[in-house]
């Protein structure tokens, strides 16, 4: 049997219809941008394998980082103890933040990174408003706790926001194909529209009304990723931000997919001047070789939980917390990231977008293409062919003829994108954009 049928026969594979499905493409090797299959052609990535290489595939520097940690620790429990990589990494990451954060708490990727937000944020207000069972302190294992009333306990969400796939991600996520067979097991949220010149100031009067009851606002700042590659501008996302901080509202920046350099800046945060409270990262945190989460608060968060009341311990975490072979992992491609080479890498891709979408613009009425749209390494735009969803059956088309031509892209369903690693060449991304043409022509 080839691994293709090895496969069909053994695997359910993520975000895949599997009636009459089609065996999956059968991958031997990458390097660089490029993905080869079991033939011998060549794909170039023009998606990053899902937004997370963002140096390539097969990288030497990181691959000898790995190969001489697992000859050193390749996994110890992060309860109790630690380790070298662990303490580096949040060493590394916390001067570059945007923002004075103070903790960096790990998980294993990114969705249990915006899980460990919702539940920092909700236990900060827990905390703080807790109160001893009359008058005297909690033991362990106690089942009563008096609450004050007026404790916050409502979360604040973006419309098409996509936050993950566990239960607390899904629950401030927007309504959609990803979460309608749980919609009765998901907690209420406040959802609102994401800000813009004609919706601003009813929105910062929604927050004003709700705002002593409401704990924390999650939000993907800038773009919604698999919500569609949604834009919007930092201007009104700041004036938001203004008035949710006003209230005293925790923000949760979900940086999952824009961090590390994906809209241009390090992180999407730096394009607005009220900086969140808890950042989520992954995705490209480890140069997209292992997986890895983090959660960093600022010291507001992490004194809540600095009691001699052991209740308001933070109870959460995860069999691979802090794992020393990814925490390695993005020890070196951080150390690639800062890079002169690299940074200039993400500075050039972000303008030759610009100039791509600027030709597009220029042929969108002959090629049946819409709101195209440039944050950074990231262009997207609409094909105008039946409805704008993830369930639209153009992307299999889409992705297959692109397949064709050489260059591997997922369409969100008729949202096109491309996102591709920061070592790509000017040939190979040329060629990227050249076969966008050629298959919507």
């Amino acid at each position: 049997m080839t691994l293709q049928e090895r496969d069909y026969a053994v695997i359910w594979h993520p975000f895949t219809h599997q009636k009459n499905r089609k065996p999956p493409m059968p991958i031997v090797k990458g390097q660089g941008t490029l993905l080869f299959d079991e033939a011998g052609n060549q794909y170039i990535d023009a998606i990053s394998s899902w937004w997370v290489t963002i140096h390539g595939h097969g990288n030497r520097y990181i691959a000898e980082r790995l190969y001489k940690q697992a000859l050193t620790l390749e996994q110890v429990i992060f309860a109790g103890f630690t380790h070298e990589p662990a303490v580096s990494l949040a060493e590394r990451l916390l001067p570059i933040l945007p923002n004075n954060f103070s903790r960096i708490f790990y998980s294993d990727n990114g969705s249990t990174s915006t899980e460990v937000a919702i539940k920092m944020s909700l236990q900060y207000w827990w905390n703080e408003k807790a109160l001893t069972v009359n008058g005297l302190p909690l033991t362990e294992g106690g089942d009563q706790r008096s609450t004050v009333n007026g404790q916050r306990t409502k979360l604040l969400a973006f419309k098409d926001a996509y936050h993950g796939d566990t239960f607390g991600a899904m629950s401030v996520s927007d309504r959609s194909v990803f979460t309608l067979a749980f919609h009765d097991k998901l907690f209420e949220v406040l959802f609102i529209d994401t800000p813009n010149e004609t919706n601003i100031e009813e929105l910062k009067e929604l927050i004003n009304n709700e705002g002593d009851a409401i704990a924390a606002f999650i939000y993907e700042p800038l773009v919604q990723g698999a919500g569609g590659m949604r834009m919007y501008e930092a201007q009104w996302m700041d004036e938001l931000l203004k008035t949710v901080k006003a209230q005293d509202i925790i923000c949760i920046a979900d940086e999952v997919m824009t961090g590390f350099g994906r809209t241009g800046k390090l992180f999407a945060s730096e394009y607005m001047t009220e900086k969140p409270d808890i950042i989520c990262m992954s995705k490209g945190l480890t140069g997209g070789t292992m997986a890895l989460g983090v959660t960093a608060c600022t010291d507001r968060i992490y004194q809540a939980y600095l009691s001699d009341d052991k209740m308001k311990t933070f109870f959460h975490g995860h069999s691979f917390t802090a794992n020393p072979l990814a925490c390695t992992a993005a020890l070196a491609s951080m150390d690639l990231l800062l890079k002169e080479e690299c940074l200039g890498k993400i500075q050039w891709i972000s303008e030759e977008n610009k100039l791509f979408a600027t030709k597009l613009s220029t042929l969108h009425s002959r090629l049946s293409t819409k709101n195209i749209r440039v944050l950074g390494t990231i262009i997207a735009f609409e094909i105008d062919e039946g409805k704008d969803e993830y369930l639209n059956d153009i992307a299999t088309s889409i992705t297959q003829k692109a397949l064709e031509l050489g260059v591997y892209i997922r369409p969100l369903g008729n949202t096109v994108y491309i996102m591709p690693p920061y070592c790509i060449t000017k040939e190979e991304l040329e060629k990227v954009y050249e076969t966008i043409l050629m298959m919507i022509d």
